[in-house]
């Protein structure tokens, strides 16, 4: 698939296989960024930084970050089941003689799904410790940890905590450039992203759709 798909993007301009590459990038346009994030979880990550506004509260984080899993593993679920129940009935396309240009996008929406669902599980196992464990750590400014377990004999799992929870004042004041009626603008996001070395499209994006 992904030889075909360069081959599309090779093809000369004004071209039908230009024009259905063209086509392809306007629907993976419309992909949203936390598919893009969840699909990024692979099963060997084994721990999660987040930087985060230093005003916000590391509870409140977590617990947004807990959300994005939740809600990522419901609609991935759903959604990969619904693609893959249209597999069947796309096929029959086939015999068409065209490139049965529905099969592979429902193809690839369906692997595409699927490798959300993994990645919301792989987060949601990371933030919520199956032994009975719950560990975390918050970095402070001056670059200390503050860890807590809740497990019984109170000691640190050997592994270090899941996830990392680092304010940021840096982010912060960024975040304090923008205005109170437009929100976080263009340039603001640009900024971050150079900061923390962030997709901008992607930002702007997952900005656009909230």
């Amino acid at each position: 698939m992904n030889r075909a798909w360069a081959g599309l993007e090779k093809a000369p301009d004004g071209s039908f296989k230009n024009k259905l590459y063209g086509l392809g990038l306007r629907l993976l346009s419309r992909v949203k960024p936390s598919e893009i994030f969840l699909k990024s979880i692979s099963k060997e990550v084994t721990k999660v930084e987040v930087i985060y506004p230093s005003s916000l509260n590391a509870r409140l984080v977590r617990r947004r970050l807990r959300h994005i899993a939740v809600r990522g593993f419901v609609i991935h679920k759903r959604y990969f089941y619904g693609s893959v129940s249209l597999l069947p009935i796309t096929s029959a396309f086939a015999v068409l003689p065209l490139p049965n240009i529905p099969f592979f996008w429902i193809l690839f929406r369906t692997y595409s799904h699927w490798r959300a669902l993994k990645g919301s599980e792989r987060l949601l196992r990371l933030l919520s410790d199956c032994s009975g464990k719950r560990n975390s750590s918050v970095v402070a400014e001056n670059g200390s940890k503050s860890s807590h377990d809740s497990s019984e004999n109170g000691t640190h799992n050997s592994l270090g905590p899941p996830w990392v929870l680092q304010p940021s004042k840096e982010l912060e004041n960024l975040l304090q450039h923008g205005d109170a009626h437009d929100g976080v603008n263009k340039c603001i996001v640009s900024n971050i992203c150079k900061t923390f070395d962030l997709n901008t499209m992607d930002v702007l994006k997952y900005r656009d759709s909230m």
